[in-house]
């Protein structure tokens, strides 16, 4: 087991160093300068030799005068110092502060979206395969759901719940007249504005996990070994039990691959409400070109999904008898 893990910490760390440099490549094959964008912004000067002053300086200031070759040793080893850069968008703020800002507020919506559609579709999916009133009910709403683009889905509720009725607001993480401060109203505010983001990811993702559970049953329980069992005697109960063990399994890669891409955010969906996750972050840094905070968004990305991988590697030797046996060398 041991020698297992160190071959799959190696694989890791070379997919990071491979993700990594595309990370860093990526951004400087982008149309524009990140230096005149900012510029753009912050310059209040309109006499051309200043600005090409402040030009040549701020490039130097982010090392963008150097070669690539060297500009790129420096980013390994600032990234090893902790240090990922300063954004030209919302300079002079370090990116790791940029993105600190936004992740609580990815974890908020997208942990309790994902991991209650996650248990609430696994559980309607395994009770749809085995019930056919169900099945009729689920399945049809579980496909219409599942094929719902998020942004629509989005579009539909603020609309709904927050033009119509004006039950929701439509923007922002909270009240725009209110700071944040611990507080029962600014509290009351973050959950408010929290419920459409939170709906909208829910009711798309319930349908797909509910869908894949769903086959996944059928699938078992039409399987070789759940004949045999059933030929021998063995409790209904028990046959659906094995059938749901055997079927979780790939749900819980899914389970890991979304939560590793939390910190990637929901683009679409918070681009709809406003909402200041890394998502939107993201869209902002693109839009103005800031090499720096798109490097720093796709780390986190990077990271998220690589350990989320190498969770569900040990999860999966804890669940699955059959890997512990491929580990081990032994027949099955």
């Amino acid at each position: 087991m041991q020698r297992y893990f160190s071959r799959k910490l190696i694989i890791y760390a070379l997919t990071f160093f491979l993700a990594v440099t595309i990370d860093w490549m990526i951004p400087r094959f982008m149309p524009g300068d990140p230096i005149r964008n900012m510029l753009t912004r912050v310059s209040v000067s309109s006499n051309p030799s200043a600005i090409q002053m402040m030009y040549d300086y701020y490039t130097h200031l982010f090392g963008l005068d150097l070669p690539l070759w060297q500009q790129y040793l420096n980013f390994w080893n600032s990234l090893l110092h902790g240090d990922i850069g300063i954004s030209t968008y919302l300079f002079p703020t370090p990116v790791t502060d940029v993105l600190w800002r936004a992740v609580p507020y990815d974890i908020f919506l997208l942990v309790p979206a994902i991991l209650l559609s996650w248990y609430a579709g696994n559980k309607f999916g395994a009770f749809a395969a085995r019930s056919k009133w169900l099945d009729n009910t689920i399945s049809p709403l579980g496909y219409i759901l599942t094929a719902t683009p998020y942004m629509w889905l989005g579009i539909l509720l603020a609309w709904f719940f927050g033009i119509v009725w004006g039950i929701f607001p439509i923007a922002g993480a909270y009240s725009f007249n209110m700071q944040p401060h611990l507080s029962w109203a600014f509290i009351g505010s973050i959950f408010h504005h929290w419920f459409l983001p939170f709906a909208s990811l829910f009711l798309v993702g319930f349908g797909g996990w509910a869908i894949g559970m769903r086959n996944m049953i059928i699938y078992e329980l039409e399987a070789d070994y759940s004949h045999y069992l059933e030929a021998l005697g063995a409790p209904r109960k028990l046959i659906r039990q094995y059938a749901f063990r055997n079927g979780i399994l790939p749900q819980i890669t899914g389970l890991a691959l979304q939560l590793g891409v939390i910190v990637a955010g929901a683009l679409v969906t918070e681009v709809v409400f406003s909402y200041p996750g890394i998502g939107y972050l993201l869209l902002a840094a693109i839009q103005n070109q800031d090499y720096f905070l798109i490097q720093g968004c796709f780390l986190f990305i990077i990271i998220g999904v690589l350990l989320s991988n190498f969770i569900i590697d040990i999860v999966y030797v804890l669940v699955d008898p059959r890997t512990r046996r491929g580990m081990t060398g032994e027949s099955a």
